[in-house]
């Protein structure tokens, strides 16, 4: 896409690249030795034009002839996020790899904590396990540290050489208590790159906290996915040359690339994107907000009051992780996702049609998809969209096949179930599903954890996240949205904004006033550990932060919740106050217990602040690009199409209006007014009450039906029952 010129930074020596590649497009954000910022915007997969798009996306940027050599000495630094490891992880394409494990507990990976996730389910299909191979070391340590079984090493290596034989190069070592007492671990990792294993993981360095299931699956998913990382960290790295290259974290922060872990990777992409958000809506002067995330593939969504929430365990693809996440909600649901109807319903997702095909749009014969619903309802306009589609990269969207493929699918309908619904009233109708899909996403961060949604700011962002932001802010009831100039961007944008960061966890599982008087000198231990690493990457003494926390629960739970380091009454109080607005009580009779302690030690980069603009009186009014038909509320409406470029700050617009961008699409719905800020930032605010379309008695809305049906028709699968469906489906008509 068209790069786009944006404000001054402060003045730098060489480039850098901000870059997230994601699952449909690859963002980068590109900041010019004087400081002024552009924004490229490609696909991830275009195979017949690139191999890698994060190196492409750099070298378009620069304007570098095909076979002409990387300017290392003009580029500064690359901070970029990415989804290889995740998709290494999803489609279970990673490396051979070995577990470690104490005798006896061969299996208890796979046995794991028998959990039934699908109670109705009378089949359960068990992920596929990441290790290929098991070997049981004859040791035991006791959880005091007693030595019931000593290891033998020639037996160890002789164990070892045999998978290594076999052609495994990684090794996941997991021992019984070795979270507290890692020697034998340490021992058999060191035979383990004696044998000749490129990739040894250990959990006692990897997630030093109790439970060997999780702590053994997160040693297994470091180990299986460390070298796919590592090969691509490798190749970007040769294409780049002498560059300081820098990986965003799960965890928010960015990592020197000879530090970046598979384990700390799987949400690269999208930790960027809340990183970014919580900046810019500061800028913006906004801090709570719920950030949106709408790429191609999935939406993302996350809460901030005034601090990242974080998870330390987790589940992504039927795999148990614990390490510090940023606590980002996914859905299958961006612009990618495909449309389906099975005779009866509306469906969309959870498959996507990525980039290659991509939707019906692409020009590459793909399937209708909810981009495709954008351009049949005028949302999206194919003259104002870049033209980097069909076999040259240089033709616009093909809203012929769209408009062909939703009357196939009209007419197929009509068939199965007499429905007569136009063409655009079934493109409303699956992205109206679409929207119902991501406003639950929310709720889920928010509602249902006990915050009142409309209090809130909708920080949307993503390169469809603007088409359908209004739509999500009337579902929760929210009326102001956030977007910046970057929006489109904002993942990528949010890496040049992160600070490095590098974090350190220990198991404690002591009541609180028991371990009251070892909870200093463990921090300063942490603190100690996490700074030298920041000290290695660079960071000077100066610029290091660190933040102490406790993971404090009641004694016979299992949750532990996170509170700031202090004097035990500040922790109590904290804990607390944080349990009553989760949960709603307290447990007055139950005792404290210290689960485990954690040090966050924060690298800062001190980035620029968006400056303010001086508001001027307009000279001559904001004329519209084009005038163009578009389905909203129920109807065409007569809407202008506005380039964001042409706005200044104090423009207001009501809705409908679309405003164009390089990198995005805001469509500005009936009700709603937008305004530029002094910052250059795009405000949506609604202006006028919601309308109740169908009051009671009247005939009942066919969107909403299929909304309400595709949630019942939901529960009823869980049921297993054809009956219960078709029972489901009158029930549901009645009601309404």
């Amino acid at each position: 896409m068209a790069a786009a010129e944006g404000r001054e930074m402060k003045h730098d020596r060489g480039w850098q690249f901000w870059i997230d590649r994601g699952g449909t497009f690859t963002d980068v954000v590109a900041r010019k030795p004087g400081g002024a910022l552009l924004s490229h915007k490609l696909l991830s997969e275009n195979p017949e034009h690139y191999d890698d798009a994060a190196i492409e996306g750099i070298r378009q940027l620069l304007e570098l002839k095909d076979g002409e050599a990387m300017p290392s000495a003009e580029i500064d630094a690359v901070k970029m996020g990415t989804t290889v490891a995740t998709n290494a992880l999803l489609e279970r394409k990673g490396d051979r790899t070995l577990l470690v494990v104490t005798k006896g507990f061969k299996d208890a990976l796979r046995i794991a904590y028998q959990n039934r996730p699908k109670l109705f389910s009378m089949r359960i299909d068990l992920p596929e396990l990441l290790y290929e191979q098991a070997v049981e070391i004859e040791e035991r340590v006791k959880s005091d540290g007693t030595v019931l079984a000593e290891l033998d090493p020639e037996t160890v290596r002789g164990q070892l050489q045999a998978a290594y034989d076999d052609g495994i190069r990684a090794a996941a070592i997991a021992f019984l208590h070795g979270y507290r007492f890692g020697d034998h671990e340490r021992q058999v990792a060191e035979i383990a790159r004696e044998v000749g294993f490129t990739q040894v993981s250990v959990s006692h360095e990897v997630s030093p906290l109790m439970k060997l299931v999780s702590r053994g699956d997160t040693t297994v998913v470091d180990a299986y996915l460390s070298p796919i990382l590592r090969r691509y960290v490798d190749r970007v790295a040769g294409e780049l040359g002498d560059v300081q290259l820098m990986f965003m974290q799960s965890n928010g922060g960015l990592s020197d690339a000879r530090a970046f872990q598979g384990k700390d990777s799987i949400l690269s992409g999208p930790a960027g994107g809340i990183v970014g958000a919580v900046r810019t809506a500061a800028m913006g002067g906004f801090d709570k907000i719920i950030t949106f995330d709408m790429g191609g593939t999935s939406t993302d969504v996350a809460h901030y009051d005034g601090e990242y929430e974080r998870t330390f365990e987790t589940q992504v693809a039927g795999v148990r992780m614990r390490a510090p996440m940023m606590q980002i909600h996914t859905v299958a649901a961006g612009g990618g996702s495909i449309l389906h109807f099975d005779g009866a319903r509306y469906r969309v997702g959870p498959d996507s049609a990525g980039a290659n095909p991509g939707p019906a749009c692409y020009r590459r014969g793909g399937p209708l998809a909810v981009t495709d619903c954008n351009v049949m309802l005028g949302r999206i306009q194919p003259e104002f969209f870049p033209k980097v589609f069909g076999p040259e990269a240089k033709e616009s969207l093909d809203a012929e096949a769209v408009k062909r493929g939703f009357e196939e699918l009209t007419q197929k309908i009509h068939e199965a179930t007499g429905d007569k619904r136009a063409p655009e009233e079934v493109a409303e109708g699956f992205r109206r599903i679409a929207v119902e899909n991501m406003a639950n996403a929310i709720k889920k961060i928010s509602i249902q954890r006990g915050y009142d949604v409309t209090e809130y700011t909708l920080n949307c962002f993503g390169g469809a996240g603007g088409q359908h932001a209004c739509d999500i802010a009337d579902t929760l009831g929210m009326t102001r949205i956030f977007l910046h100039p970057f929006a489109g961007v904002l993942s990528a944008y949010g890496m040049g904004l992160a600070d490095l960061r590098v974090m350190k966890e220990q198991a404690v599982e002591k009541p609180l006033d028991e371990a009251l008087e070892e909870l200093d000198p463990l921090f300063d231990r942490l603190s100690e550990e996490g700074e030298k690493e920041m000290r290695a990457q660079g960071v000077a003494e100066e610029h290091i932060a660190v933040q102490r926390k406790v993971h404090l629960r009641y004694e016979g739970t299992d949750s532990a919740l996170i509170v700031d380091h202090g004097s035990k009454e500040q922790i109590v109080a904290a804990f607390e106050e944080a349990y009553t607005q989760r949960y709603g009580f307290k447990m007055r009779d139950k005792r404290h217990i210290a689960e485990a302690v954690s040090v966050e030690v924060i690298g800062e980069t001190g980035a620029s602040e968006d400056p303010v603009l001086e508001v001027e009186e307009r000279t001559e009014k904001l004329e519209a690009r084009a005038r163009v038909p578009m389905y909203a509320a129920g109807d065409w409406q007569d809407t202008g199409v506005f380039d964001r470029a042409d706005m200044i700050p104090g423009d207001t617009l009501d809705g409908p209006a679309i405003i164009i961008e390089p990198t995005s699409t805001t469509v500005v719905e009936p009700g709603w007014r937008a305004e530029i800020t002094e910052r250059d930032h795009l405000v949506l605010t609604r202006v006028k009450p919601m309308e109740r379309e169908h009051a009671v008695g009247t005939e009942v809305d066919p969107v909403m039906l299929e909304v309400f049906n595709n949630l019942f028709m939901s529960i009823a699968e869980q049921m297993g029952s054809t009956l219960e469906k078709t029972a489901y489906s009158v029930n549901i008509k009645e009601r309404l």
